[in-house]
């Protein structure tokens, strides 16, 4: 794992220097001194699926990862908030729309990604269509034109959601 990997090299607690140290069966960062363990959690996602009229919402991302890619309204959630409002807001600063959720389509993550995503249906209640500051542009898509999927769980996402709609495919 290596301090230099994860960016932490001194204790949260004490602020002297971390070193490596098997604990419960794994290689983690641990203090000498105050006998601090940094356990290295997840970052949380919202993402949002907006379907109208067999056409898909979609966001052309102004940031990294993948720039300039065609991908779902998503965002990381912000300590204080459910990751039910995240959702919400991320949509509403890459689109201008307010939204509903509807329902949950599911919880993706992978052992090699830090990152686990919460994906959410959701209806338009309000709002303006325009692009948003981390987004280059927002369109809609016919679900037989859409653009290629720029994540590892895309297509699995789509077809979870496509299941909420089976009329559509």
């Amino acid at each position: 794992m290596g301090d230099m990997q994860h960016g932490i090299k001194f204790c949260q607690h004490c602020g002297n220097r971390l070193s490596e140290a098997s604990i419960e069966g794994k290689t983690r960062q641990h203090c000498a001194e105050c006998g601090h363990v940094v356990f290295l959690d997840p970052k949380l996602a919202a993402v949002v699926l907006i379907g109208e009229e067999r056409r898909l919402l979609m966001v052309k991302r102004g940031v990294e990862p993948a720039l300039g890619a065609w991908a779902f309204p998503s965002g990381y959630v912000d300590r204080g908030e459910s990751v039910e409002q995240a959702a919400v807001r991320e949509v509403q600063e890459e689109t201008g729309l307010v939204v509903e959720l509807n329902t949950m389509v599911g919880l993706y993550s992978r052992a090699e990604s830090h990152v686990v995503l919460a994906v959410y249906d959701a209806r338009i209640t309000g709002g303006g269509l325009r692009a948003g500051y981390d987004a280059e542009e927002v369109d809609w898509f016919s679900l037989g034109k859409l653009p290629p999927l720029p994540f590892p769980h895309d297509t699995q996402i789509l077809s979870d959601w496509l299941g909420l709609y089976p009329h559509w495919r």
